[in-house]
């Protein structure tokens, strides 16, 4: 006798639009993802409970809920009406596979993201790497067993038979179970614990770490309402932890509190590198943490306890430049910790390489005990910096290079052997665009054209790599070549016209067609920008 209510997608994106749908449609099963039903908490604590919602049940499914965050809702609605109840499921199970009401005491004690206990036709086991009962307390994979589990996949027979596997414990031939790909374990009192997925584990410098310990770790501190850990390799060949905070609100925590209160708790290879402040996180259409959407770590100074400070004298100022080069940072102050900048032991020795070859020179043990420039400098008894005015891979070139170089080109590289290998087999082995790639997004925000090309000038200004092109015939040796300018090709083509079907025929043949043409990579940039304009959003 009940009633579905199908959310509009321009609602599901405005909590305040979302709040007043529940209200007029007197909805009493809300089943939501923790990450929206938070943009709902936030929007109550902002502008006051509605005395008219007649929620009976809240669900939370699709990700793991974080019991700490509930309790904003909690103090206004108390756990009685509505009942908040978390449930874990997966696809492959179709869907549901444990069931836990939470009550007052579980969100103020913070019993991780318990998920109960399975619901009665499925079974659930907690199994290590080959496949036997974990103890109690141990993380462990989640598999399930069951009515609900499915056959397996389609066309798929080889991760069929990786992912359902058969079941010891049952009496029924050809009982498969499945594996989650999910890290659990048991409590005390006979509950699941949901950990995260075990691809989540992420390995650096040679240290195993989980990130959700990470997680757990840094949402004790105060100032911070919703924290998410994960390790990015923007540079190629430097992969680092990076958290990322959305904040209590009229909070703003600074980078050394937040690396002090890890410190308490976890190792210094544990310690995130960067720390990234967000007003949210981003989501996806189901409402589910967009990991992909989180940005990389820009490049400037992060907000320290102490106030910056620029560098004064010669070796300050050398000191800084290195720091700056090896951190990825704009600017560097002489008080600033190494470490709260995201150094560390493999960047240390980074530092001390490209400094010794200015003549100053440290141990390892002196930056670890001295950790800002000011204490460093201090160390060096009064040693002064060997001036360079040519650095880096200019200085290869001979001067009949050099005579041949065009006025635009403000330096000069040799070739990576892997891009020497790439242009070579692009040139002259296949002839076609074997290394071109598509990156195709379909965006539902208004369109901006002036803000667009703003943004694509301001991103070559910035980065010398997109202004580079490769001459493998004019030199002594293949060169790349960093040219002082460049405009990216920026194409926008209107299709609001057409049909949805029409629209999407222009696009398919426009992908299929870009994927074969070629660059000329002689002459910069070596990429370029289409847009299709669908509608108005």
């Amino acid at each position: 006798g009940g009633r579905l209510v199908v959310v509009p997608y321009l609602v599901s994106r405005s909590p305040r639009d979302f709040y007043e749908l529940l209200r007029a449609e007197r909805v009493t099963v809300l089943n939501q993802t923790p990450s929206s039903f938070l943009q709902l908490i936030k929007l109550e604590k902002n502008h006051g409970p509605a005395d008219d919602l007649s929620l009976r049940l809240v669900i939370f499914g699709g990700e793991a809920l974080d019991l700490p965050s509930l309790r904003p809702w909690l103090a206004h609605h108390g756990d009685r009406k509505p009942l908040l109840v978390n449930m874990y499921g997966i696809t492959e199970t179709t869907v549901h596979v444990t069931c836990r009401p939470l009550s007052a005491a579980d969100i103020e004690h913070d019993l991780g993201s318990v998920i109960g206990n399975p619901i009665s036709d499925l079974q659930l086991y907690l199994l290590d790497q080959q496949l036997q009962p974990a103890p109690w307390r141990v993380p462990a994979e989640l598999c399930v067993g069951g009515a609900g589990v499915a056959r397996g996949y389609l066309n798929s027979p080889e991760l069929t038979a990786q992912k359902f596997i058969p079941d010891p414990n049952s009496e029924v031939p050809g009982s498969r179970l499945y594996r989650s790909g999910d890290s659990a374990r048991r409590l005390p009192n006979g509950e699941i614990e949901y950990l995260g997925r075990l691809d989540q584990q992420v390995k650096i410098k040679g240290f195993r770490i989980e990130v959700g310990e990470i997680e757990t770790a840094l949402s004790v501190h105060p100032a911070v309402r919703e924290c998410v850990v994960m390790a990015r390799e923007d540079v190629p060949g430097d992969k680092q932890l990076t958290a990322y905070i959305v904040a209590q609100p009229g909070q703003s925590p600074n980078v050394t509190d937040l690396r002090n209160c890890l410190k308490q708790k976890l190792p210094e290879y544990m310690i995130p590198a960067a720390f990234v402040l967000l007003a949210e996180f981003p989501l996806t259409q189901n409402g589910k943490l967009d990991r992909r959407a989180l940005p990389a770590p820009d490049n400037v100074r992060p907000e320290l306890a102490a106030a910056y400070v620029a560098p004064q004298t010669q070796v300050e100022q050398s000191l800084a430049r290195i720091w700056s080069e090896v951190l990825h940072l704009d600017r560097v102050g002489v008080h600033d910790s190494f470490f709260a900048l995201g150094g560390d032991s493999i960047r240390s020795i980074e530092v001390r390489s490209r400094a010794e070859q200015l003549g100053l020179r440290f141990s390892l043990q002196q930056l670890f005990q001295y950790q800002t420039i000011h204490e460093l400098s201090r160390q060096l008894n009064g040693a002064k910096p060997v001036v360079r005015e040519e650095t880096g891979a200019w200085t290869m070139l001979t001067d009949a290079d050099r005579q041949c170089l065009p006025d635009d080109v403000e330096d000069a590289y040799p070739l990576a052997m892997l891009q020497a290998g790439m242009l070579f087999h692009s040139e002259y082995a296949a002839g076609v665009a074997t290394y071109h790639d598509v990156f195709s997004f379909r965006l539902r925000v208004p369109f901006a054209e002036d803000a667009l090309r703003s943004a694509v000038e301001r991103l070559m200004s910035r980065h010398a790599v997109l202004r580079t092109s490769f001459d493998v015939s004019n030199f002594s040796e293949p060169l790349q070549l960093v040219h002082r300018a460049a405009i990216a090709p920026l194409n926008i083509e209107d299709l609001t016209h057409l049909s949805d079907l029409e629209q999407e025929h222009v696009i398919s043949s426009w992908l299929a067609a870009e994927g074969k043409t070629r660059f000329d990579w002689t002459r910069p940039p070596l990429f370029r920008i289409q847009v299709h304009r669908r509608s108005e959003q």
